[in-house]
């Protein structure tokens, strides 16, 4: 669909311009479109296959079936350094002197900085729906393309879009 790179670059600005703790941004950006969403969706039905998890298929369907994704996610996120213990630990010393884990995520990540993420996930998806785009925010997206090196970052969500005369990511 023409078009459909334009409303993806402008949903990546909208991430990216939206409001962030202390004015520090560690939202990333990629747009995905072509031969990639069919690795990608090919990615998801395995990895669901593989870890016996609901849905990947399913949702694999929708990336297929996209023009287009853009993925969301922060990388290297700091700490705001206020010892709020919303990340699960007594203070931000405690947490970042914890050990990356990587499992479909790297954590732990700091919870204003997953908020951040959120805010910019709803600016990019506002920016689509301004521009009757369909769109979905899917976690299981973020999770293969992780796995799949497509992005190296700690957090990542994609979203993928269509434009037809019935969204297809309802009614699933």
């Amino acid at each position: 669909m023409d078009g459909i790179d334009v409303v993806a670059k402008l949903m990546a600005i909208s991430a990216i311009t939206a409001p962030k703790s202390k004015g520090e941004n560690f939202v990333e950006t990629h747009v995905l479109q072509g031969e990639t969403l069919k690795q990608l969706a090919d990615a998801m039905v395995f990895f669901g296959e593989k870890t016996q998890k609901k849905d990947f298929d399913r949702d694999a369907k929708n990336v297929a079936r996209s023009e287009a994704v853009v993925l969301v996610g922060i990388k290297n996120a700091s700490t705001l350094g206020l010892d709020c213990g919303a990340c699960g630990f007594p203070d931000c010393k405690t947490m970042t002197s914890q050990e990356k884990k990587s499992v479909e995520f790297k954590g732990p990540v700091c919870a204003f900085r997953l908020l951040d993420m959120g805010i910019a996930l709803g600016s990019a998806v506002k920016t689509a729906s301004i521009l009757n785009v369909d769109n979905r925010i899917m976690y299981r997206v973020g999770v293969v393309a992780r796995e799949i090196n497509l992005v190296d970052w700690d957090f990542v969500m994609g979203i993928p879009l269509s434009v037809s005369g019935k969204n297809i990511f309802f009614d699933r």
